[in-house]
């Protein structure tokens, strides 16, 4: 947290559309944001308003260049200015956090100490990018006050199964480390020198920069293929006590990966949350009287993936179920899913964001346009769901069916602070004051004073009572900034607030999102 005072301006304008955020020209240049911010509730206008916190986010995909990089070999300011176009998307959508990868194949997007340069950067692995990617990727995400969790594959080591690999790659220095399957190489999961090497590898992006969190994917073994087993009959010889059966023996080898590696965040930088997006079905109900009332493939079987089993230890600071079906689905059914996964967290402290398919919404897997939106309108109606990553950032770019277009009309017009976890300590920072709200020839300026914060949030409010209620609606939100972007930030805001109408408060955050007392809501000075 920062330790200076700090006082900050926030001028309300109509200049710019409502539920984005763009840095204008002469911003940037002053290093001074400028917020797109939210029209405030009219008093009943909405029995059900959108809530203020929510987690907002898309999956940022760097193997074989789904994303970012487009391609591999594009020059430092190419890529920079590719990432920037992501975060002005990202926030053209209202969301507020971005689970970017930056360890797609056994390779870094930073300088690792223990892996090569990823081949997705330069297209040959190990060479130099002549910057660093992840310091550019966080840097630029919390100017905008957009979380960053730092994404890792933990196995994979290439996506072939004879792979060109830098000499001095782990893999080439332990060829017993690894084998072929389905035509990519992997880490063997049953080895424990693997499992401490691949922790070793992702903590050191972790110990070393800015990370807001640590997320894995689906991947931990490798997805079963009909009539091939994993070559590993050999390692559970050697490692396996003899009595466990060796698909109990992988699952337990994936459970000390995942307890081990939050013990190892946790100890370093507690306030760093570690996720994961298993796939969406756990088990079936015939399978096991716990599972869900469904028939497609299951994580606990074809990936090794006990997912439950992590919330219920609380191994996992959230769950991202990747739900990627649609309501009816006869296997799979959307709905039935999410309240199973729902049902499943209750009583633990792990927060559920659900994984979203965009890229069947914009390829029209998903027979209605509407089913983006359709899923938040469940999600929000949920108690234990906190939120929606929608994978992947290209899908929320490629709209070729409008279905994005539907999910944010309907559902991200006004922006939304990340909620808190309750397994993930902080302080929340003393209130902020608001020592003037005045009239200028572009809107409205306000400007407060706060100590200790990480960000505030804006609010816009009908009367002067600043209550629980009022900061749970998402429509009296204007906007969240980040403490240390400087003095001073351009707000602007539609035509209703910017005459001088209504209320102003502001709140102060710590960096897992604990939030301060309100201020006292203050006028605009006539």
């Amino acid at each position: 947290m920062h330790s200076v005072d700090r006082r900050s301006f926030l001028s309300l304008s109509t200049r710019a559309a409502v539920g984005g955020t763009a840095v204008t020209a002469a911003a940037a240049a002053s290093a001074v944001p400028a917020v797109a911010a939210s029209a405030p509730a009219a008093p009943g206008a909405d029995p059900a308003p959108p809530p203020s916190r929510e987690f907002r986010a898309m999956w940022l995909s760097s193997v074989v260049n789904i994303d970012w990089p487009s391609k591999p070999g594009l020059s430092v300011e190419e890529q920079k200015a590719e990432y920037i176009a992501w975060l002005d998307r990202a926030q053209s959508l209202g969301l507020n956090a971005i689970i970017a990868q930056v360890r797609p194949t056994a390779d870094a997007f930073w300088p690792s100490r223990v892996e090569p340069w990823s081949m997705y950067l330069t297209g040959t692995q190990g060479q130099d990018p002549g910057y660093d990617p992840l310091a550019f990727q966080i840097d630029a995400a919390h100017e905008r006050n957009i979380e960053f969790h730092a994404w890792f594959n933990p196995y994979r080591v290439a996506m072939s199964e004879t792979p060109d690999l830098v000499e001095d790659h782990p893999a080439r220095v332990h060829p017993d480390w690894v084998w072929p399957f389905g035509g990519k190489l992997y880490y063997d999961p049953g080895l424990p020198e693997v499992r401490a090497f691949v922790q070793d590898a992702m903590m050191d992006a972790i110990s070393r920069y800015d990370v807001d969190g640590a997320h894995f994917d689906d991947y931990f073994y490798p997805y079963a293929i009909a009539g091939k087993t994993y070559p590993d009959q050999a390692t559970y010889e050697a490692q396996s006590d003899g009595a466990t059966g060796i698909e109990d023996w992988r699952r337990e080898n994936i459970n000390l990966l995942v307890s081990e590696m939050q013990e190892r965040i946790h100890a370093e930088k507690p306030w760093v949350r570690f996720g994961i997006s298993p796939f969406g079905i756990w088990r079936n109900s015939t399978s096991d009287p716990e599972g869900s009332d469904t028939s497609g493939s299951e994580s606990y079987e074809i990936i090794c993936a006990d997912s439950l089993r992590w919330v219920r230890e609380g191994w996992v600071d959230y769950i991202t179920p990747q739900i990627y079906w649609q309501f009816g689905h006869p296997a799979a059914d959307y709905e039935t899913l999410v309240h199973w996964w729902a049902e499943k967290v209750e009583g633990t402290n792990v927060g559920l964001y659900i994984g979203e398919a965009a890229y069947k919404a914009i390829t029209g897997v998903f027979p209605e346009v509407t089913e983006l939106g359709d899923h938040v309108d469940l999600t929000r109606s949920l108690d234990a769901v906190d939120g929606n990553v929608y994978f992947s950032a290209a899908s929320l770019r490629d709209d070729t069916t409008r279905s994005v277009d539907d999910l944010v009309q309907r559902q991200y017009q006004h922006p939304a602070i990340v909620p808190e976890l309750e397994q993930v300590p902080g302080e929340a920072p003393d209130a902020p004051t608001v020592l003037v709200v005045r009239r200028t020839e572009d809107g409205v300026q306000v400007r407060w004073r706060g100590h200790g914060a990480t960000s505030y949030a804006l609010w816009h409010l009908p009367t002067a009572e600043v209550t629980e209620e009022a900061l749970a609606d998402g429509r009296n939100l204007v906007a969240s900034v980040r403490a240390d972007r400087g003095s001073q930030a351009l707000v602007h805001l539609d035509a209703e607030g910017a005459d001088g109408s209504g209320y102003y408060a502001v709140t102060a955050y710590d960096r897992t999102w604990h939030q301060s007392a309100p201020s006292a809501a203050v006028g605009v000075r006539k």
